[in-house]
């Protein structure tokens, strides 16, 4: 990596290890994030730390996920995260202010800063030329406390954009282009690096969108260079003096390189019901659409809905479309109202909704059943958006205006002539709606309302494991299929106990009645275990049921490293037959697994019921192996 955006910065904040793809390293972090749905979570764990005031620079409480307050709970959290950020240091983005990633990039990011967030699309920082990493709640509240990040050092690929985009396509097109052409799985363990000609075409907020949506493809972190169009953003956002010029040298080395011609791609969708399951728009089957949603953290920018609003300018959606358009934050909205945007959407019969996380996240705007839904969001695994067997469509605002439309999939180049949005000369930076914190707030009492439960911990692990498979499942299974979102379990984010019902609910929802049964087992599961949200309750309310291990094919990265954080084991098969072998209900055995976790040696597993010996394979340095033998992170800290 050497010579590249992402050498200069991990370079400038390494504490421990050394920048060799694979090895453990460890760094300052300068930025943390926290949202309503993670990041009460990751406060009750701040408070268990025992630090009495925020050591990083700067670190942020946003409340944009659970804002649809249909009872007490998320009020509850709201009120609790708003006097922890006052007696601990943190501004406070409340309720109406936005989308963390969206304000974040407006107000707070700064180029050449390492940002970690308690949410996966926490890497749209990387569009002002950041380092940003999606993580764990326990990780963040541990960087808030001033300890570094710790994580396997990534490989770089360096993505070359040459050409510029043809009118009616936009950055949503590249990074559908790169899932097409990597998928799912082809970022993990790297960083997606952006360089060439054509990144001199985008502006902030497009380099935005592919930063954001780069977590699909499970890479660690995506970055853009910091040059005069990320000086130009950062000036009109009031910011210009915290800008910094930082682009990789001429002969920079990455370890692998991809080449994207702007000016031949067309737009794209992707189909139900995964990120990487991309085609030409032109070569989509012919599809009736009754909803299409624009916004959420990947497409809500001035720039997109500018567009969208000229699109409807003198039009009407057809009476059997839903078309609902949410702005990203409050100063989009205001800058949607004084422009006339705001007029014309409501003119063209679109729903208007407050800045938040929406559908995106099953917080409302769930499709009726069997119809299908477009959407400018980041991903359509099954079931997040609230309607189980659902039909999402992921497509740039230009796609999805146009196919609000027309009631059907529509490619937006029969629109006509594409508008040119202009930036205002100063943004609205009023920031009333943040709250910075008192320079002492020792004497701020926390409010704690009764859906904030005590933070649930797990015992010293045991020697010897023996336990039943509770639930064998296949590749590529989400946080979301782990632990549902929407709005009946969202706001039981603060309550383990409660939440823990709803464990694989959309898969087996017998598994938390069965899990108590027995007193806790194993999870067997396939490729990419864990993809998807950095949600950390898909650890959290499993060890609170029982769970030992779960031995998977491959994991995502940021839920391996939330299991280890909460003391269940990540074991991976060493022969992927294996996993054929096993069924719900097996008694499985593993013994001396503490010794061989502080050996460094990998153990073996018997099935009890038919003598079967398999070896797992523990891919952990010996850091996240005395994590694991102490029974979890907590439990270490507690040691020292």
């Amino acid at each position: 990596m050497k010579g590249t955006v992402t050498e200069k910065i991990l370079s400038g904040h390494i504490v421990r290890g050394e920048l060799q793809p694979g090895t453990e390293i460890a760094l300052r972090i300068d930025q943390c994030l926290l949202q309503d749905a993670t990041g009460t979570m990751a406060a009750l764990q701040f408070e268990a730390i025992g630090v009495n005031r925020v050591k990083c620079e700067l670190a942020v409480a946003y409340i944009d996920h659970n804002t649809l307050q249909i009872g007490f709970e998320n009020m509850d959290d709201h009120l609790y995260l708003q006097s922890f950020s006052a007696r601990y240091g943190l501004y406070f983005s409340r309720p109406g202010n936005g989308i963390c990633h969206q304000i974040h990039f407006e107000r707070f990011g700064v180029p050449g800063k390492t940002l970690i967030g308690s949410d996966s699309h926490t890497p749209t920082g990387g569009g002002l030329g950041m380092i940003a990493f999606g993580a764990g709640g326990l990780d963040v509240a541990m960087a808030m406390g001033g300890a570094p990040f710790y994580l396997d050092c990534p490989k770089v690929v360096g993505i070359v954009l040459t050409g510029s985009l043809q009118p009616w396509v936009s950055a949503k097109d590249i990074i559908l282009e790169v899932l097409r052409r990597i998928g799912v799985k082809g970022g993990v363990g790297k960083v997606l690096e952006y360089f060439g000609p054509g990144v001199e075409t985008l502006d902030a907020p497009s380099r935005a969108t592919v930063t954001n949506m780069g977590a699909e493809t499970g890479a660690t972190a995506s970055v853009f260079p910091s040059d005069a169009r990320t000086r130009d953003f950062l000036r009109r956002q009031g910011r210009g003096s915290q800008w910094k010029q930082l682009v990789a040298e001429p002969d920079a080395q990455y370890d692998s390189v991809i080449e994207i011609d702007l000016s031949v791609l067309e737009p794209l969708v992707a189909l139900p019901s995964s990120p990487d399951n991309v085609v030409k728009l032109s070569e989509a089957p012919d599809t009736i659409v009754r909803q299409v949603n624009i916004g959420s953290c990947t497409n809500s920018s001035y720039r997109d809905l500018m567009v969208v609003a000229d699109a409807l300018k003198g039009k009407t959606v057809p009476p059997e479309v839903s078309l609902i358009v949410t702005p990203g934050s409050r100063q989009v909205m205001e800058m949607l109202a004084a422009s006339g945007a705001l007029a014309e959407f409501i003119r063209a019969g679109a729903r208007i909704f407050e800045p938040a996380c929406d559908g995106c996240i099953g917080m409302g705007s769930a499709p009726a059943t069997g119809i299908c839904s477009v959407r400018t969001y980041n991903r359509n695994f099954p079931g997040r958006s609230g309607t189980a067997e659902d039909k999402v469509y992921l497509v740039s605002p230009e796609t999805a205006v146009a196919s609000a439309l027309a009631g059907k999939l529509t490619d937006p180049r029969t629109l006509g002539n594409y508008p040119k949005v202009e930036l205002p000369k100063i943004f609205p930076t009023g920031d009333y709606l943040i709250v910075p914190p008192p320079k002492d707030g020792s004497n701020v009492e926390i409010i704690r309302g009764p859906n904030i439960k005590p933070l649930p911990r797990r015992g010293p692990l045991k020697e010897n494991l023996s336990g039943k498979v509770l639930i064998v499942v296949g590749d590529n299974i989400t946080t979301d299929h782990i632990l549902p979102g929407g709005s009946q379990v969202l706001p039981l984010r603060s309550n383990i106990p409660a939440i823990s019902e709803y464990v694989f609910a959309a898969l087996d929802p017998g598994f938390p009645a069965r899990a108590k049964k027995e007193r806790g087992g194993f999870v067997v599961g396939g490729d990419n275990y864990g993809q998807g949200s950095s949600r950390e309750h898909a650890a959290l309310a499993p060890m609170y049921l029982g769970v030992k291990a779960v031995i998977a094919k491959s994991f995502a990265r940021i839920h391996k490293a939330n299991l280890i954080n909460f003391g269940i084991i990540p074991l991976e098969f060493v022969n992927p037959a294996d996993y054929e072998k096993l069924k719900q209900g097996d008694m499985l055995e593993i013994s001396d697994i503490g010794k061989k976790l502080l050996a460094g040696e990998n153990p073996e597993i018997v099935n009890v019921g038919n003598g079967h010996r398999f070896p797992v394979r523990i891919e952990s340095g010996a850091r996240n192996r005395e994590i694991l033998a102490a029974g979890g992170l907590l439990n270490t800290l507690q040691r020292m």
